[in-house]
């Protein structure tokens, strides 16, 4: 099974842009996924082909009219997958919500631009709002590449091997670990012994506290999260 994904935007020769290198435009080519591209602004019935209009109660900007993003949505969504608009107030994204939409048949994503979209199609619609992280960007256009990106290198037969899905940043609740390859000493700093022990048992539990050390000091909502759910692993009721 493949995914298809649909882009909702007023900027569709923006794509695929960076998703049609490297390993997600080889899975474009080979047919593991698929993308749409659509131009909201050609679902806009007047002769000037407006998308936006200014807010109900004053303020800056403009906001894209409900009428136009729906009829949108009603000629693209395949109706078999999630309707997500790309929003700084929305669910944050993470590896688990990744792995969730590589999941699905298809994943159709909203792009706002201006102020952003008229919530009465967002509500009618049931969307679901996503943020990749706390800023705000010009449009959707770029998380959207962010969340495909995340999403499309899931599906099997994207990346190499399962292993290095298992052992990345977020997998298992932790930081990834440092790498290292050849030389073996560079500038006068050497590879960590244990890496070149050849004792695989040694290099796995350095690579464990590693990532943990990481995790603690870089990320500390991370480290309570992971210890939190490994206490309750583990039944252990205490602080």
């Amino acid at each position: 099974m493949s995914l298809r994904a649909v882009v909702l935007t007023l900027f569709p020769e923006m794509f695929p842009g960076p998703l049609g290198a490297s390993l997600t435009g080889k899975a474009l080519t080979n047919g593991l996924w698929s993308l749409d591209a659509v131009d909201i602004r050609s679902f806009a019935t007047d002769r000037h082909r407006t998308v936006d209009d200014s807010p109900f109660g004053g303020g800056a900007g403009m906001v894209m009219r409900p009428d136009v993003v729906d009829a949108a949505i009603e000629a693209s969504w395949p109706g078999d997958g999630p309707l997500i608009y790309l929003s700084p107030r929305g669910r944050p994204l993470d590896q688990a919500l990744a792995h969730t939409l590589a999941q699905v048949p298809s994943l159709t994503v909203l792009c706002g631009r201006y102020e952003g979209v008229d919530q009465r199609v967002l509500e009618a619609r049931a969307v679901q709002e996503v943020s990749i992280g706390d800023y705000v960007l010009s449009g959707g256009e770029l998380a959207a590449f962010v969340l495909l990106d995340a999403v499309v290198r899931l599906l099997p037969g994207v990346l190499g091997g399962a292993q290095s899905l298992d052992e990345e940043s977020f997998e298992g609740g932790l930081l990834e670990y440092p790498h290292y390859t050849r030389p073996a000493v560079w500038q006068e700093r050497a590879v960590p012994e244990v890496l070149i022990s050849g004792h695989h048992q040694n290099v796995a539990a350095w690579r464990r506290a590693q990532a943990e050390d990481l995790t603690r000091q870089r990320r500390p909502d991370l480290w309570a999260r992971y210890t939190a759910r490994r206490a309750s692993l583990n039944g252990d009721c205490g602080p």
